[in-house]
């Protein structure tokens, strides 16, 4: 840690910077402070004890390091820091509560301006939070891994970082794209990359010649010395970017094989590249659009990128210290040494619940006990129930699934997260019991679709000749029906939507005010100047030293991949009008703002798919492709707006300098592309019988036959016969409505009841998207994540900040790198070769209604189906 001294003064509210050269471990650094003039209670008041380190969520160090500013701010410029705190933070979830308390008595009293002799200890309280605020981030899980200086001396941007980052573009863009459609499939994430870079950056350290050229004042060198934290964190951001498969991928398989819709034209590299590109690169334009909103600002923590800067510090922190911790004594091992204890443990332990003894992923011992009572397996299981069970599982990937960690995530959302599955839940067993739209005749829980006679939907009995749906076929067929599970979750997303639009206008309509006057001014600016130096924060402030990325750029980038997209729709026989691509970019102007903030606030990302489909499906009106580029644009220029803006927040906070993060983005993006494309056309022609049973090595697509029949169900059936009027399930429309009216409903309560200070951490959205999380998945998925975060982020931080602090971050990290490299390893030596252990722990999870998810009600003898006799056609 570093320490603030009296020379160092900075005053960023008033327009001025001043910066002085520190020694650290990657060379001098360059601190920011907010010094103001004139000092009230002195060092004899100074704020140092343990119980109020406690209470403000600081550590010694960082408490240390925020008094000498403190001592030097007046009375004046506290009150008008923490005036925007109030108005920034007041709804955060994230920011404690307690200190929200203290600032509100210390703005709401007036006796404290007029005789601050009597408020010496409220004051110096105030100046210390204050002075955090000011020289670090207002967050203790931020300021524990993301360091508050900066030296700008440190390259970044090296070609020994280029070789290594299109290195594992390549690695991941190939590997990823070659085993999607096995089953299972197998993906190396960015993560990996990141700790294979780091050994590989210290050999070319070693090896490569100090030989470099100069351009336009610069020099470019070899091996311009050690390998940096920056330089690892670039190769980083370009193995993230590059680890996504095209989306449009999914639409090329189905439109060439011609067990789906056997069109040859999909087969063409020209079409295929145009259409990639297209939605590889939309998201460019809005994340950076969007900076001031989701990037700049102190309350977009970003949970996500916490891990990714832990395991970076792990690397490239020299600096060890102890800390005291649980079982009252002091833990001396460094964070890198920490790190592969803990991944390599997390190495071999994987390898037990995921082929050893699998009966520890899927740990439903309740149903073990009579596996074929329906009830029990409905209520207990974990494959085709609803996974009520106490612990139902040993294996860290299933309680971290899509990314929520409970070590990352907030405890809050966590919270959150699992109150909103158990209360939907109950909606869930309402609705299976009471055989409300027929769904005891299904599965309880399950995203497969049946038909009128429980069995699996067959799609091609509703088509023609040419794939289109027929009236006639339909009508003497079945209608598509959904288990309670896939209807709760359907209900719900219409939910979402709607509420995340109310609930970021109702509690950050101050942020969004500061945003746009923001990004209106910064095209009044110098190319030189920087948007982030008008907010505060310490990071935004060290990252105004470097030259910004005009918006132009970003325009230009997405301008081309519309120009991709239009020429990839109209260029060939897709009957789908090119206006899709604006409908992708306007969807993405109302929700990125609303959902990246949610995102970037609570680590949980709320995805357009459905609501892309639902539109989509309504106007195609019977096309499946034309919906299927609906859903593609609608969806992934959202979520990659989202994704790319969580890579500007790491390059923020390791101060990369923006133009270099750009074309790390951009470059890979194009590399990768056409790396996944040209092995998309390897698979399609060279692997026969692809996407079949009959096909070598596991090739039979699963993803893509689901992708076929959401395709079917929602573009050539459509959803006006599934919630529009008469539907089978209109009254799930009603989700719309509770979407706006619970958020509004809960502000009105907040308001109404202000001193009960735990609704602060109730978050509606997050309560919602919980129950978004049923159909396939389970409580089996959730409920553990509950203890561990509780454990994590309430017991061990309130007691323990500097061991939490050192360790909580990194082990999130090494849990994940370890299961990741058990998975690459376990694929490719025992998977691939098919050899399994056939012993009892590996097949007591799938007997009974767990092999075969069981109805509650079965079809009578003299009943041919169940349902009305007659349905909209």
């Amino acid at each position: 840690m570093s320490s603030t001294s009296s020379g160092e003064n900075a005053q960023p509210l008033r327009g001025r910077t001043l910066s002085r050269a520190k020694k650290g471990t990657d060379g001098p650094r360059v601190k920011e402070n907010n010094i103001g003039a004139g000092i009230i209670g002195g060092n004899e008041a100074a704020v140092d004890s343990a119980d109020v380190e406690r209470e403000f969520n600081v550590t010694p160090r960082d408490r240390q390091e925020a008094q000498e500013t403190a001592d030097r701010m007046t009375l004046d410029e506290v009150k008008e820091l923490l005036t925007q705190v109030l108005k920034i933070h007041g709804s955060d979830p994230n920011f404690p509560y307690k200190i929200l308390d203290k600032i509100e008595e210390f703005l709401e009293n007036r006796d404290v301006f007029d005789r601050p002799h009597r408020h010496v200890q409220l004051i110096n309280e105030m100046k210390l939070e204050a002075a955090l605020i000011t020289n670090n981030s207002p967050y203790a899980e931020v300021r524990c891994v993301v360091e508050n200086y900066d030296d700008p001396s440190i390259p970044s941007s090296t070609i020994r970082a280029w070789i290594i980052g299109l290195f594992f573009s390549c690695v991941l863009a190939f590997v990823n794209q070659l085993f999607s459609i096995r089953q299972p499939p197998i993906a190396i994430g960015a993560n990996v990359a990141q700790l294979c870079a780091y050994p590989m950056g210290k050999f070319l350290e070693r090896i490569l010649p100090d030989w470099g050229v100069t351009l336009w004042g610069v020099r470019h060198s070899l091996n311009p010395g050690r390998f940096s934290k920056k330089e690892h964190m670039l190769i980083t951001i370009m193995a993230t970017v590059a680890s996504n498969v095209p989306y449009t991928n999914n639409i090329i398989w189905i439109q060439y094989l011609p067990q789906f819709f056997n069109q040859s034209y999909a087969g063409r590299f020209s079409y295929q590249i145009l259409v990639a590109l297209s939605t590889n690169l939309i998201g460019y334009g809005m994340a950076g659009l969007t900076r001031r909103f989701l990037v700049y600002p102190a309350y977009c923590v970003w949970p996500s990128s916490l891990v990714t800067i832990a395991l970076n510090t792990a690397f490239h922190n020299d600096m060890n210290y102890s800390v005291y911790g649980p079982g009252s004594v002091s833990y001396f091992m460094s964070r890198y040494k920490f790190f592969m204890c803990a991944a390599g443990a997390m190495f071999v332990w994987f390898w037990f619940p995921n082929y050893i003894f699998t009966a520890l992923t899927a740990f439903s011992w309740l149903t073990w006990i009579a596996p074929n009572n329906v009830n029990l397996a409905a209520m207990t299981g974990f494959y085709s129930g609803l996974g009520i069970n106490p612990w139902p599982t040993f294996d860290w990937n299933v309680l971290s699934f899509d990314g929520d960690d409970p070590l990352m995530l907030p405890f809050f959302a966590t919270l959150n997260k699992v109150l909103g599955m158990v209360v939907s839940c109950l909606v869930i067993i309402g609705m299976w019991y009471s055989n409300a739209y027929f769904t005891s005749y299904l599965p309880i829980n399950t995203n497969h679709v049946y038909d009128n006679t429980g069995a699996p939907y067959q799609v091609s009995k509703a088509l023609d000749d040419k794939g289109l749906y027929d009236a006639a076929k339909y009508g003497q067929y079945s209608p598509a029906y959904l288990s309670a599970g896939t209807l709760t979750v359907y209900f719900f997303f219409f939910a979402v939507y709607p509420a995340s639009i109310a609930y970021v206008f109702l509690h950050h309509r101050y942020e969004l005010i500061s945003g746009f006057k923001n990004l209106i001014g910064s095209f009044r600016k110098s190319k030189k100047s920087s948007g982030a130096a008008r907010f505060t924060d310490v990071h935004a402030r060290l990252m105004s030293r470097y030259t910004e990325v005009p918006e132009w750029w970003y325009l230009l980038v997405l301008a081309a991949a519309i120009g991709f997209g239009i020429g990839g729709i109209v260029g060939w026989e897709t009957y789908t009008t090119p206006g899709v691509v604006f409908y992708g970019i306007v969807l993405c102007i109302i929700f990125v703002i609303p959902l990246g903030i949610i995102r970037a606030i609570t680590g949980i990302e709320v995805a357009l798919n459905v609501l892309a489909e639902f539109i989509g499906g309504t106007f195609s009106n019977g096309n499946a492709l034309a919906m299927n580029y609906f859903k593609c644009f609608g969806y992934v220029t959202c979520s990659n707006a989202t994704s790319f803006a969580n890579d500007l927040k790491l390059a923020h906070y390791i101060k990369i300098p923006p133009r270099q993060t750009f074309m790390a983005q951009v470059i890979p993006t194009l590399i990768s592309t056409f790396i996944c494309v040209t092995v998309l056309n390897f698979q399609m022609t060279q692997i026969p019988h692809v996407c079949t049973k009959d096909a070598p090595n596991n090739m039979s697509c699963p993803g893509i036959n689901t992708f076929f029949m959401a395709s079917v169900l929602w573009g050539t059936i459509g959803p006006r016969k599934m919630f529009g009027h008469n539907g089978q399930y209109t009254v799930l429309m009603a989700g719309w409505a509770l979407g706006v009216v619970f958020p509004v409903a809960f502000w009105f309560v907040r308001r109404r009841f202000k001193s009960h200070k735990w609704l602060r951490q109730v978050h509606p959205v997050v309560l919602f998207y919980g129950a978004l999380n049923w159909s396939p998945y389970n409580l089996s998925w959730m409920l553990p994540s509950l203890p561990i975060a509780y454990l994590s982020w309430m017991w061990c931080k309130y007691r323990y900040l500097e061991f939490w602090a050192k360790y909580n971050f990194v082990l999130s990290a090494a849990f994940s790198v370890g299961i990741s490299l058990a998975a690459v390893v376990m694929f490719f030596t025992v998977e691939w070769f098919e050899v399994d252990i056939n012993w009892w722990g590996n097949t007591v999870a799938y007997q009974g209604c767990e092999a075969d998810p069981c109805p509650l009600k079965v079809l009578g003898d003299d009943e041919a189906y169940f349902g009305p006799g007659q349905w909209l056609t």
